[in-house]
């Protein structure tokens, strides 16, 4: 069965934290949020050294780990891959699928992403398909183009098992900081408008896998504790995918703590 209505807090720590920063913070999200009710669904991505540890660090709590990145072969000559098989061994549940970064700094095409995505079903993880469209698609007025595209080659003639929730992220690349400075902040993209394009991906997945009961939206645009709350409040909106905010026990504990 599906798993029932909750929010979702999913800390995506992509390579700001080092091993031992990983663990602590990790430790320091149990020991402060590890009560967090059946209605919070929480995720840690750490980096893939640390992954077994942060694991570790969060098994007496609900709080779960997932991969931020897998290859779409399950085992063989590729140097330098993790494939999702060997994450689900050593616990995570959960993988990103397509992030934004992978798309765009390491050139990952639609093909690609529906490959990764196919074998982290097959291996039992439960994927994070994250889509979003840059500044110039944007201005070209070529979102709904982009995100139909995108979603169309992930989940065409896909299976999707009963019990796994299908969760998209929409991560507007325009509205994505690089985590360092002022400088290079993103630009704000509203609540309304975020809450817009779940609708929009709502009815596209539905028109591809109508044996869905229901699409998870979560979104992930530079998300912070001064505006986390105003994208909760869209009813389309079911979570947040968080970057460098989540990297911080305090910012962290202020977005969670919206619904806790």
């Amino acid at each position: 069965m599906p798993e029932e209505k909750r929010t979702y807090f999913f800390a995506n720590w992509k390579m700001y934290l080092n091993h031992e920063e990983s663990l602590a913070l990790a430790h320091a999200i149990a020991n402060d949020l590890g009560d967090v009710s059946s209605a919070t669904k929480m995720v840690l991505f750490p980096n893939a050294l640390s992954v077994v540890d942060v694991k570790k660090a969060v098994e007496n709590s609900p709080i779960e780990v997932g991969a931020q990145n897998v290859y779409w072969i399950g085992k063989g000559g590729c140097t330098g891959e993790i494939s999702p098989t060997m994450y689900k061994e050593v616990g995570a549940t959960y993988a990103l699928i397509g992030h934004s970064e992978r798309r765009h700094l390491f050139q990952e095409t639609n093909h690609q992403v529906r490959q990764k995505l196919e074998a982290a079903l097959d291996a039992g993880l439960t994927p994070v398909l994250c889509v979003g469209e840059t500044m110039k698609e944007r201005d070209e007025g070529q979102t709904e183009e982009v995100l139909e595209a995108q979603l169309r080659s992930a989940f065409t003639d896909v299976s999707w098992p009963k019990e796994l929730p299908l969760i998209v992220a929409y991560e507007p690349v325009w509205a994505i900081s690089k985590g360092r400075g002022k400088e290079d902040m993103g630009k704000h993209c509203e609540p309304e408008e975020a809450g817009r394009v779940g609708g929009l991906v709502k009815h596209f997945v539905k028109g591809l896998l109508p044996g869905v009961s229901e699409t998870v939206f979560l979104f992930g645009g530079s998300v912070r504790p001064t505006t986390v709350a105003g994208y909760l409040r869209e009813p389309k909106i079911q979570g947040v995918l968080v970057g460098a905010a989540s990297t911080h026990l305090e910012s962290w504990k202020e977005i969670v703590q919206h619904v806790i």
